[in-house]
């Protein structure tokens, strides 16, 4: 494979960890379940100190159950539309993701402790889109590509990726620039 295939394949460092693990164990339902885990994790201190704590436990364990099973849910749906429209992996906007769990962490604190009455759909939401939303732009297909090369299909085959780079001559990556290439001749003497 070449570099640009294995760039699509292997993805960035959170897809590349994922990648380690075998097939069943990575599973898109898996990965998505996992972050509802996560987010269920981070919930514990909120619902132990907020205002209901009596029955924080069981009110926890059932919010935690829901979430991942709603997390799940959504990654096998995820999986079902990868394998339907056969796209490839995309790269989700970090910049929008990464902090929204954090944002939504920090509302529901918010709203436990009664500083603020904030609507809990919007607190849920931006608890729960990152996880679900990055195994379907990114994890889901990628876990097919991975499917079908361990099956022995290529899933390059259709694409209009090149194997290996062309452009290795040093008039190419110079690009016109006389000093440039100067310097590559130069080091290229030595």
């Amino acid at each position: 494979m070449g570099p640009k295939q294995r760039e699509t394949l292997l993805g960035t460092s959170l897809s590349r960890r994922f990648t380690t693990l075998p097939l069943w164990l990575s599973h898109p339902s898996n990965i998505s379940a996992f972050y509802g885990f996560l987010v269920s994790l981070a919930l514990l201190l909120p619902y132990r100190f907020g205002k209901e704590a009596d029955g924080w436990f069981a009110a926890w364990t059932f919010q935690s159950a829901l979430l991942m099973s709603a997390c799940l849910l959504l990654g096998m749906i995820s999986l079902i539309i990868v394998k339907i429209s056969k796209r490839f992996p995309v790269t989700p906007p970090r910049y929008i993701l990464y902090p929204m769990p954090f944002i939504g962490f920090s509302l529901l604190t918010l709203d436990r402790i009664q500083l603020f009455e904030l609507p809990m759909e919007l607190i849920w939401l931006l608890l729960l889109l990152p996880g679900p939303m990055y195994v379907h732009l990114s994890w889901a297909p990628r876990w097919r590509l991975l499917c079908q090369l361990d099956d022995g299909i290529n899933p390059f085959e259709a694409m209009d990726i090149p194997s290996f780079d062309e452009s290795n001559d040093a008039e190419g990556i110079a690009d016109g620039d006389e000093e440039l290439l100067s310097v590559v001749n130069a080091l290229e003497d030595e």
